[in-house]
C-alpha cells in the first residue's frame, strides 16, 4: 500500500486560536488529528498556517510569528515522526523577516508559509525577495496559502459563502500571475512554490492565459515573457486541497504532470478526508502517478 503524506493540513496552538475570529472550534486539537492520520492511513503531515486575524489581536506578526512558530516546532518535536511544520514570518516588518527565519533552522521548521497577499500587497513584491533569496539558499520550500484577511474582491462583495469559496482560491491565482508578470519564477526558479488548491482557477484558465498573452504580444500590449504562461505554471507545485473531485484532478494534470501535484487533506477544514484519497486512487492514474501524488513528490520536495 502506497504511503500517504498530508502536505496541507492546520493546527492553531490553543494561544493563537484564542485570538482568532474563527479557529477557536476543533482546530487545536492535536491528538485528534493524529487519530484522522491514523484513521485514513497518514504516514505524516505539514502543519501551515490557515492565515487569521490573529495578528490585529497579537500586536501585529512579529508577536504571533515567534509564538507560532515556537508552538509548532513544540508538536514537531514531540510527534517528529508525523509531523512537519512550516512557520509563519513577520510580515510587517521587513527588517525583522530574516532574523526569523534563521530561527527555523533552531525549531526545525522545513518549509515556508505564506499567505497569497497581505493587506493586498502580492507575493511580487520587492519585501517577499529576501525570503525567496533565502529558501534558495537554504533549499527551503515555500507553501502559499489563500489569504482569507481582505481577499481579492472582498472590497466590492463580503459574503459569508461566497468569500471563502471564491475570493480565498482567486486570491492564489492573482498571487501566481503577478508573480509570473514581475519574473519572480524567473529570477528565483529554483525555489519551489506549492500553492494551494490547484492555484485557484488556474487549470482552468491555462488555455486562456496563453491566447490571450500570444493575441497581445502581437500588439505590443504586453511585455515578452519569454515564453508561455503555461510554460511557467508546469513547473510549479500544487496541493489538492481536499478536493474530492477526480475531473478537478484532471483538470490540473493539463496544467502540470503528476510530480507536480501533491495530495493533502486541508484537516480540518475538510473534515471528509476519505473521499480526498479515494478520489486521487480512483482516478485514471497510473501507479506511478499514483505513488507520486501521495508521497514521492512529498518526499522530495518537503522532506530534506
Amino acid at each position: 500500500m502506497t504511503k500517504i503524506f498530508d502536505t496541507h493540513s492546520h493546527y492553531m496552538p490553543p494561544q493563537v486560536a484564542q485570538n482568532t475570529t474563527f479557529f477557536k472550534v476543533n482546530w487545536s486539537d492535536i491528538d485528534r488529528q493524529l487519530a484522522v492520520m491514523d484513521q485514513n492511513g497518514i504516514e505524516k503531515s505539514l502543519l501551515l498556517y490557515p492565515t487569521s486575524d490573529a495578528h490585529l489581536n497579537m500586536g501585529g506578526w512579529g508577536n504571533l510569528s515567534r509564538i507560532y512558530n515556537d508552538a509548532i516546532a513544540e508538536v514537531v518535536k514531540k510527534y517528529p515522526s508525523r509531523f512537519i511544520g512550516a512557520g509563519i514570518l513577520p510580515v510587517d516588518d521587513p527588517d525583522a523577516i530574516l532574523d526569523e527565519l534563521k530561527r527555523f533552522s533552531d525549531l526545525d521548521l522545513k518549509v515556508v508559509s505564506l499567505a497569497s497577499s497581505y493587506s493586498g500587497r502580492y507575493l511580487d513584491e520587492g519585501i517577499f525577495f529576501s525570503v525567496y533569496e533565502f529558501c534558495s539558499e537554504k533549499k527551503i520550500p515555500i507553501h502559499v496559502h489563500p489569504q482569507i484577511m481582505n481577499p481579492i474582491g472582498e472590497d466590492r462583495v463580503q459574503d459569508p459563502l461566497l468569500t471563502p469559496v471564491l475570493e480565498y482560491v482567486f486570491d492564489v491565482s492573482i498571487a501566481i500571475g503577478k508573480m509570473m508578470m514581475s519574473g519572480v519564477f524567473t529570477k528565483f526558479s529554483d525555489v519551489k512554490f506549492i500553492f494551494a488548491h490547484y492555484g485557484g482557477v488556474l487549470p482552468f484558465v491555462k488555455e486562456r492565459f496563453d491566447n490571450t498573452y500570444t493575441m497581445l504580444r502581437k500588439r505590443n500590449f504586453v511585455k515578452d515573457l519569454g515564453k508561455q504562461p503555461s510554460e511557467y505554471f508546469q513547473n510549479l507545485y500544487f496541493d489538492v486541497s481536499g478536493s474530492k473531485s477526480a475531473a478537478s484532478l484532471l483538470c490540473a494534470l493539463e496544467l502540470t504532470d503528476a510530480k507536480h501535484i501533491l495530495w493533502g487533506s486541508d484537516y480540518p477544514a475538510n473534515q471528509n478526508v476519505a473521499d480526498s484519497i479515494a478520489a486521487i486512487r480512483n482516478a485514471t492514474l497510473s501507479a506511478t502517478q499514483v505513488t507520486e501524488i501521495f508521497q514521492n513528490n512529498f518526499s522530495e520536495i518537503i522532506s530534506q
